[in-house]
């Protein structure tokens, strides 16, 4: 017996039945009449329970790892993460006046979270970031000409790597492999 997690194979037997009586019925219509049949409103729910159920029945699929960077000064953030590194914000949230600042910057699908508070990470972390362009990047950085950090870039036996430093003493290492190193 078919479940919901057949959904897409219903909704092509339909339409090679309906069409062997010379009636042709849009593929994006038969999903949604199918997902009539097992009770949602439309399409788009029924999609996102399979995904769901689809995740849910892997243990391996891990998501994007985001890391919670510790910062003191909000202005110091934003002259090294955005003005310098060039991310952008994404969103900040506090939980009132005078609460400290938590957010999320990103640039090229590298997402960020940058939180004044004091349980959510401790200052020094260090992380690698697998890159591309390196030595663009690095360009870029030297060009902004950044008055507390002059980043270098070195060759390494794994590849190309810049070390960058913010005002909270939180390292980002950025490497990009040569492409013989997996």
């Amino acid at each position: 017996m078919r479940t919901y997690l057949d959904a897409k194979a219903m909704a092509k037997a339909m339409r090679e039945a309906l069409s062997d009586h010379s009636i042709d019925l849009p593929h994006s219509a038969a999903l949604e009449v199918v997902a009539r049949q097992f009770g949602f409103a439309n399409w788009n729910i029924l999609s996102a329970k399979i995904d769901q159920a689809t995740l849910a029945g892997k243990a391996d699929q891990f998501q994007q790892a985001i890391p919670i960077i510790r910062i003191f000064d909000v202005a110091k953030a934003r002259e090294f993460y955005q003005a310098f590194l060039g991310f952008s914000v994404d969103w900040e949230h506090r939980f009132g006046d005078n609460f400290p600042l938590y957010q999320q910057v990103s640039r090229s699908g590298l997402k960020l979270h940058l939180s004044e508070h004091a349980g959510d990470a401790s200052p020094g972390c260090n992380m690698i970031v697998h890159t591309a362009g390196l030595r663009a990047f690095h360009e870029e950085l030297s060009a902004r000409d950044y008055r507390y950090l002059k980043p270098g870039i070195s060759q390494e036996e794994w590849g190309l790597e810049m070390v960058v430093t913010d005002p909270f003493n939180n390292r980002i290492r950025f490497l990009e492999r040569h492409s013989k190193i997996k």
